[in-house]
């Protein structure tokens, strides 16, 4: 389910969104607004995949309001003008919606953002931790750490993100082409493989243990 808001000053614009997202399968429009600090609180405590946004606003530009949030969201721009559309393709937009689309080309636009959500899924671990939701990219992984509760996930900027989720919830959310779990309190990506001493892994400054359990697999993966 895409789970969704839309923002534009124009009532009758959003009248038009409702409508055309009430007609689509797995598509949810949870709120809509013409005013975008409503839209902004909404943000900050409702994560969101999808925006439909307007760019000329009486406040801030749609763009830049985009630019401003800080969760991880694609956006579909809707708007009157034209002229926007490279800058709106720049930033990564789904789509740029031409006023007054139809509901065809509204759902070719959904559409675009199933597709995506699909590749997405492939490449991303999504999280929820520190309030937000988190969307790492797999490439971005050091390591993944157990304790207790809790996951800690090392990334290769050195940064780390700590969240309440089992080690097994942790790896069925993981691609298992890419990642294997090699000890009880420890889950590393495949390609971080390469050199075993003394039945440890070595993964930039740590030093990871091979458990009992998981070495079988491990040296399948060396030596495959």
């Amino acid at each position: 389910m895409i789970k969704a808001i839309a923002l534009d000053d124009e009532i009758l614009a959003l009248k038009i969104i409702e409508n055309y997202a009430g007609k689509i399968e797995n598509l949810s429009l949870e709120k809509t607004f013409n005013i975008q600090s409503d839209a902004q609180k909404y943000l900050n405590k409702y994560p969101v995949d999808l925006i439909f946004l307007d760019i000329e606003m009486p406040s801030k530009n749609g763009m830049d309001f985009f630019k401003s949030i800080s969760q991880h969201t694609k956006v579909i721009f809707t708007t009157a003008y034209s002229e926007y559309a490279v800058d709106a393709f720049s930033i990564n937009a789904v789509d740029y919606l031409l006023k007054p689309f139809s509901f065809a080309r509204f759902k070719t636009a959904v559409d675009k953002v199933k597709t995506a959500n699909e590749t997405d899924d492939l490449k991303y671990l999504s999280i929820r931790a520190d309030y937000k939701l988190h969307k790492i990219n797999f490439n971005d992984i050091l390591l993944i750490e157990g304790l207790d509760d809790y996951i800690q996930i090392h990334l290769t900027d050195h940064s780390r993100i700590t969240a309440r989720s089992s080690m097994k919830s942790i790896l069925e959310k993981l691609s298992a082409r890419d990642f294997v779990r090699v000890h009880r309190s420890y889950i590393i990506p495949v390609n971080a493989i390469k050199t075993i001493v003394n039945r440890n892994i070595h993964i930039g400054n740590f030093i990871i243990p091979i458990g009992e359990t998981y070495k079988d697999l491990v040296m399948k993966i060396v030596n495959r």
